[in-house]
């Protein structure tokens, strides 16, 4: 038995399935973790929802901002971009289906050893706290008022949390940090507009969310996803997992039991 994530998809599903020859994955036995970002940009959309929806239990998913923006799509909110290539979800038979299954998926997902998000985890929440806003975030996407949450969540602000946060502002700090984080003010505001790697910023108060000087040490390594820039990255209490295939990288999984990285080149 083995936990295998890996990291964005974005509809690269013909990588994904070289990947999983690679690593003689067995939903049988192993357990695949995905760090969110299912869809968009890459050519099979579709088919990447699908295969990880039917992988069932050996599937552990959490949610991407880009499955986020899929879900405010199907609502109307907005258009698909031809760019995205979702349209095909949206014209499945099984829409319904496919878009109920995603909308259940948490925005953290937990092993004994990892905790896994799609951008990372604020660098000022513990791991209690950290639980208690996806499980509310969770919990809402379930209800009656997911419409509501979806339709509400875009806005950069509030930038920075603390306890007094209500309602949907608080909703947002939890969305944000979760799936859209990269860089952090070295007040603790997250910053929403920078892509790049960490290398080439010369804005002197920008850093990595997971180097803020402040940042609540958890008891488990952070797994996440997101960062195409960062080409992958292994810290003291972080790892990476984004290599950017969509952009012609990589798909890059990681065999936790051993810490083995596998990667497959983009087609």
């Amino acid at each position: 038995m083995s936990n295998y994530i890996v990291g964005d998809i974005q509809g690269c599903f013909d990588e994904l399935q070289l990947l999983l020859e690679t690593i003689s994955f067995d939903k049988h036995k192993d357990t695949l973790w995905v760090a969110g970002d299912l869809v968009a940009r890459g050519p099979k959309s579709l088919e990447t929802l699908r295969f990880i929806r039917n992988l069932g239990d050996a599937a552990k998913v959490v949610l991407g901002n880009h499955d986020l923006h899929l879900l405010a799509v199907s609502l109307g909110l907005f258009s698909a971009k031809p760019k995205d290539k979702t349209q095909t979800i949206l014209d499945a038979e099984d829409r319904e289906t496919l878009l109920e299954w995603l909308r259940q998926q948490p925005l953290i997902q937990e092993h004994s050893e990892f905790v896994m998000s799609h951008a990372g985890i604020s660098p000022q929440w513990d791991l209690e706290r950290a639980r208690i806003e996806s499980r509310e975030i969770a919990d809402l996407l379930k209800s009656e008022q997911w419409q509501w949450l979806i339709e509400n969540m875009y806005s950069n602000t509030p930038d920075l949390w603390h306890q007094d946060l209500e309602g949907i502002e608080r909703y947002r700090y939890a969305i944000n940090s979760l799936t859209r984080m990269r860089f952090c003010f070295t007040d603790g505001r997250l910053d929403m507009a920078c892509k790049l790697p960490p290398n080439e910023i010369t804005i002197e108060p920008l850093v990595p969310w997971f180097d803020l000087t402040q940042r609540i040490e958890l008891d488990k390594t952070v797994l996440f996803g997101h960062w195409a820039a960062l080409e992958g990255y292994s810290g003291k209490d972080v790892i990476g997992l984004d290599t950017g295939c969509v952009w012609g990288g990589q798909l890059t999984a990681l065999r936790w039991e051993d810490r083995q990285f596998f990667t497959q080149e983009a087609l």
